[in-house]
């Protein structure tokens, strides 16, 4: 699958997250310590959008819960979570922030 934008990413400031369907996943991409990830948007836990929650020191707060999740590794941190989310490689190029689903 090719590189694909990730819409509204370019503006991003630090520990600021947005979430779109790229191909049909959901997907975020969050700035964080001045670096761009991007991962599945959608809690392991139980439904609920990461883009709707917080972003800070690295790591992604799930809005329904507070379970966080390491921005780069995917890594579930605390509980409630468990399960950890994909992540996927991220760039930018061009004032345009791409993400490859791979």
């Amino acid at each position: 699958m090719p590189w694909m934008e990730m819409p509204g990413a370019a503006a991003l400031e630090d520990d600021e997250i947005v979430g779109a369907e790229l191909a049909g996943r959901k997907v975020a991409v969050c700035r964080s310590q001045g670096k761009l990830f991007a991962f599945d948007n959608v809690c392991t836990h139980q439904f609920a959008l990461l883009s709707d929650g917080f972003v800070e020191d690295g790591a992604v707060e799930c809005p329904l819960h507070q379970g966080k999740f390491d921005c780069a590794t995917g890594k579930a941190l605390c509980a409630p979570v468990t399960q950890a989310i994909a992540v996927y490689p991220v760039r930018a190029e061009g004032g345009r922030v791409m993400v490859d689903l791979g």
